[in-house]
C-alpha cells in the first residue's frame, strides 16, 4: 500500500500567485495548507470554514472595490473614525 497519494488541481495563474504569498507570509507551503485542509475535514468530517455567498449590498460593494471605484484612504486610523461620525 502506498503511503502517500497524488491530487491534481488546475487553478488560475493570478490565484495562484495570490494564495501562495499570502502562505509564504504564514510559512506554508502550498503543499502543506493542502494537508492542513484535508487534516481537517477528516477530523471534523465537514468543511472546516463557513462558505456563504455576500448578500448584494456586499456583492455591490465588492465589485466596485474591485475595480477600484469608491474607496475611501485615511493618512491615520484617527481620520477613518472621524468618517464614521
Amino acid at each position: 500500500m502506498s503511503k502517500t497519494a497524488v491530487i491534481h488541481a488546475r487553478i488560475d495563474p493570478a490565484t495562484k500567485a495570490a494564495t501562495e504569498r499570502v502562505l509564504d507570509a504564514l510559512g506554508l507551503t502550498p503543499t502543506e495548507a493542502i494537508r492542513l485542509l484535508y487534516r481537517q475535514i477528516a477530523m471534523r468530517g465537514e468543511f472546516p470554514v463557513e462558505l456563504r455567498m455576500p448578500n448584494s449590498e456586499t456583492a455591490t460593494v465588492m465589485a466596485k472595490a474591485d475595480k477600484g471605484e469608491e474607496i475611501e484612504t485615511f493618512d491615520t486610523t484617527d481620520d477613518l473614525y472621524a468618517s464614521w461620525e
